[in-house]
């Protein structure tokens, strides 16, 4: 399991090697202030991909912490010992 885990590795960061080198033309990002930006294709994507991936890790920062508070609330709410319980065991026929 481990080889096939590795080898579905290799593909993928071998396709995305050979799509990070056949877009490497130069595009023009305008910007709202009139300011051009240049860079290669695959820098630009590479970058709006990131700037992705912090904006869902934000969004998720809220609901991580109010799920923290509501764990640590349930534990001081939870008793800490359990009670002891009285087994009856039947008589042997």
């Amino acid at each position: 399991m481990t080889a096939l885990t590795w080898a579905i590795r290799l593909i993928i960061f071998v396709a995305l090697l050979v799509f990070a080198t056949q877009n490497t033309d130069p595009v023009s990002l305008r910007f709202f202030t009139g300011q051009i930006w240049q860079a290669p294709l695959v820098l630009v994507l590479l970058a709006f991909f990131v700037g992705g991936v912090l904006l869902g890790a934000l969004s998720l920062l809220g609901v991580i912490f109010r799920q923290r508070r509501e764990i640590a609330r349930l534990k001081r709410a939870a008793p800490r010992k359990p009670e002891a319980v009285d087994v009856v065991v039947p008589p042997a026929v």
